[in-house]
């Protein structure tokens, strides 16, 4: 199982209903991350015939190629490199990929080497494995294939700053702009141009090397340009707009004064910029996107099908404050529970996407465990009805856990301990509220990173 303690957390429920509603949603979570496990999908969508590696209908004769080296960064990169490692085995000469620090690699390889890194903030480790990686590619040529490997986590785990500012540097701005609430397309949007690999940089080094890039995306709309900062791919983002990020969050005022120095030297043109659509350095570089959030959303769709329940993905595109898609996901509920004009019953309704927190209490939690906290008091007193909400990567914010699961009778329950969802909702402190409840999700990192999940189910 997937869901460690998924005996527990059906345990929980107070209800037969509540239980069948409970379970069936640890089912979907089981079967989505089944669907994007890195090493199946890399075995599925990358083939080697004969001298030939094919990818989504691109070949290449790797008899081109002098060397065929990897690097890449990620928290799904593992997987990545031992599926890919298990389609061209003896093709790779040499590679190195930058995994999540702490995670259980289960993953085993010959020729790529795992090298532990930091995330959400980058550390040191993650420097000295970038730095490895540029040896590596040191003198790539024409002759050379260079495939990278990126995914959710690539941003964090291959940092290296720009000339001038300090992992510290970055790491306090990295910091900020995490607990704003930044999108990952703003945040990425100043990675880049406070760093020496993101935002096609990458792509510089590597010229005039043939590229490859085998991705999986966690990026709402699967924008190559934002995922892992698009090390590989042209950059539309400006120094303008990493200092508009800055000044949109009130961040800018305690940026370090390198970080500010670099971006305003870059937006007054005395720092050259990422490079943009059209230039050379794109030429021989293909980009590939192998696995998504829709993925695991199809995945968790048919599972709800197999098990009876009309079933509908209303959305792979949920954005915004994850409070407010609690409150969204509940009247969805509702709809279904008392009108059933968006679903007749037993009715499941998948959501995908990334939300964020905008943190101004001192407690602990993610956007997953925050969403669950909202939707629960909204559906309280609803038999046979659940909401479990989960990230991919099996780590909701700064915590050990994946997310949350309830159900119609968690505040009933809450308040029999004495405790009041609305005021751990307040302190943004969902992680201890579910914690003293049993309704946390533990999966342990997964080894994959395709953005978040929610369910509901209604019977």
């Amino acid at each position: 199982m997937i869901v460690r303690n998924s005996g527990r957390l059906i345990a929980r429920a107070t209800s037969p209903r509540n239980r069948e509603a409970r379970r069936l949603i640890i089912q979907a979570i089981e079967a989505a991350l089944t669907s994007v496990d890195p090493i199946r999908v890399m075995k599925n969508r990358v083939g080697l015939k004969g001298n030939v590696l094919c990818v989504e209908g691109f070949r290449l004769d790797l008899r081109r190629f002098r060397r065929v080296i990897v690097i890449g960064a990620g928290k799904a990169t593992a997987g990545m490199a031992s599926g890919l490692e298990e389609v061209m085995g003896r093709k790779i000469t040499i590679g190195l990929v930058n995994t999540p620090r702490g995670a259980q690699v289960k993953s085993k390889t010959k020729k790529i080497v795992f090298h532990e890194a930091g995330h959400p903030l980058p550390d040191y480790n993650g420097v000295q494995g970038t730095r490895e990686m540029l040896r590596l590619i040191a003198n790539v040529d024409e002759n050379d294939l260079v495939i990278c490997l990126f995914s959710g986590g690539g941003s964090a785990m291959m940092p290296l700053p720009a000339d001038g500012i300090s992992l510290a540097d970055e790491r306090k701005v990295t910091a900020a702009l995490l607990k704003a609430g930044a999108s990952i397309s703003e945040i990425n949007a100043v990675r880049k141009h406070i760093s020496r690999c993101k935002g096609g940089r990458l792509a510089e080094l590597l010229y005039p090397a043939q590229v490859l890039t085998l991705v999986f995306s966690d990026v709402v709309d699967d924008r190559l340009d934002v995922i892992a900062s698009g090390p590989t791919v042209p950059d539309i983002s400006t120094f303008h707009d990493s200092i508009d990020v800055l000044k949109k969050y009130g961040i800018w005022p305690d940026v370090p004064q390198t970080v500010r120095s670099v971006l305003l030297d870059g937006a007054n043109g005395k720092r050259r910029e990422t490079p943009k659509p059209g230039d050379r350095v794109f030429h021989r570089v293909h980009n590939f996107i192998l696995c998504n959030n829709r993925a695991a959303c199809n995945a968790a769709v048919e599972q709800f099908r197999k098990s009876g329940l009309n079933s509908l993905l209303l959305t792979a595109y949920l954005e915004g404050e994850a409070r407010e898609a609690g409150r969204f996901l509940s009247s969805m509920i509702k709809e279904v529970e008392f009108f059933g004009g968006l679903l007749s019953k037993p009715a499941a309704i998948v959501l995908g996407g990334e939300t964020t927190v905008r943190v101004s209490g001192v407690g602990r939690g993610g956007p997953n465990q925050e969403l669950a906290l909202c939707a629960c008091m909204t559906i309280q007193e609803l038999d046979g009805v659940a909401v479990g909400s989960v990230g991919t990567d099996g780590i909701d914010g700064p915590t050990d856990a994946a997310g949350a699961l309830v159900d119609g009778a968690t505040v009933s329950r809450a308040r029999r301990f004495g405790l009041d969802p609305s005021h751990y909702l307040r302190k943004n402190d969902s992680y201890s509220f579910f914690s003293r409840l049993g309704d946390l999700v533990f999966t342990g990192s997964t080894g994959t990173n395709v953005n978040d999940l929610s369910f509901a189910v209604v019977l």
